[in-house]
């Protein structure tokens, strides 16, 4: 309750007062108060302002780039911890957090990556609040990264993808793994393409990545082949790349991708056939074919080379043989 009364004093004089003199300010409050027990009614804000502090929040997030499936993401999380709470976000504390991040865990039995997610998520919030001077100091300063275990995801084999190339029954599905295959674009991105965005002379073409940063990816020439002959097999004049098999012949939707390698899977018999697959396994190869990290992370569309690592699973093979040829 004490704590709380210093910070509401404090967050008034912030318009007011740098830094030093606040720092002064709450000394002299401490020791002032030191010998008293506040047992006035419980500190609230006159409004209730957590919905519009969120707002605000996801307001500067969409004038930096962030997609709205992103943004979405920010608000559920950030409003299920201040009604989880039942506080004003300027009142929240770091042992608040702590137990809330703790609590979560247990109750929805959420693994270390999620956690700390949730984490990044609402250090992004907090600094932003101390950034903008709606609090002193963000609660989520003291709350480290959560160290999670660094799991190798799976990758195709050579085998994998020549065996789901011979046993496609639709010219279109053969032509979708080898544009994933080939290009190591997210199945986000190549739903969205149209036949205009193709170019076949130069095998590339631009997509739209995350935060609608568009780049350019390329093609080989056995995607060219494929991707030809399905789009001149086609009757429709539907704008898009790749379409639905039966009429009206849509668009075809992530779902659609995901549960057409799914049923491809289980038939073939090989493990977890998804759409991220292939884009790993690009990134794997490339890795292990020399590509320079920074190519490959352009290619990918990375804003940070960091993540590019992670897709990028070298061998151990190629240790071995880069400490003989550098080392021993």
């Amino acid at each position: 309750m004490k704590n709380e009364l210093i910070t509401e004093i404090m967050q008034l004089m912030l318009p007011v007062l740098d830094n030093s003199q606040l720092k002064q300010l709450k000394q002299v409050m401490e020791q002032t108060l030191f010998h008293y027990e506040v047992t006035s009614k419980e500190i609230k804000s006159k409004k209730d302002d957590n919905n519009d502090l969120i707002n605000m929040f996801i307001a500067a997030k969409r004038i930096e780039g962030c997609s709205e499936k992103t943004l979405h993401y920010y608000q559920t999380t950030i409003g299920a911890m201040a009604s989880a709470l039942g506080k004003n976000v300027r009142h929240i504390l770091t042992e608040d957090l702590r137990t809330y991040l703790t609590e979560y865990q247990n109750k929805n039995q959420s693994s270390r990556v999620t956690i700390d997610n949730i984490r990044r998520i609402l250090s992004s919030f907090f600094s932003w609040l101390e950034d903008e001077d709606y609090i002193i100091k963000s609660p989520v300063r003291r709350i480290h990264k959560v160290k999670t275990a660094i799991s190798i995801k799976e990758t195709y084999s050579d085998e994998d993808l020549e065996k789901m190339r011979d046993n496609c029954e639709e010219l279109r599905d053969l032509a979708m793994i080898d544009m994933l295959a080939s290009t190591g674009m997210r199945v986000g991105e190549m739903v969205l393409l149209n036949r205009t965005d193709i170019n076949f002379a130069e095998r590339e073409c631009i997509v739209f990545g995350k935060g609608d940063k568009e780049r350019i990816v390329y093609f080989d020439a056995r995607a060219k082949l494929h991707l030809q002959e399905y789009l001149d097999s086609r009757t429709d004049d539907n704008p898009a790349l790749f379409v639905t098999l039966r009429a009206p012949h849509e668009r075809i939707q992530i779902g659609g991708i995901e549960h057409r390698l799914r049923e491809m899977g289980k038939r073939l018999n090989i493990s977890k056939v998804h759409p991220h697959k292939f884009r790993r396994t690009l990134a794997t190869m490339a890795i292990d074919k020399g590509t320079p990290i920074e190519q490959l992370q352009r290619l990918l569309g990375h804003q940070r080379i960091d993540t590019t690592l992670q897709y990028a699973m070298v061998k151990q093979s190629n240790v071995k043989t880069a400490h003989r040829k550098y080392i021993g």
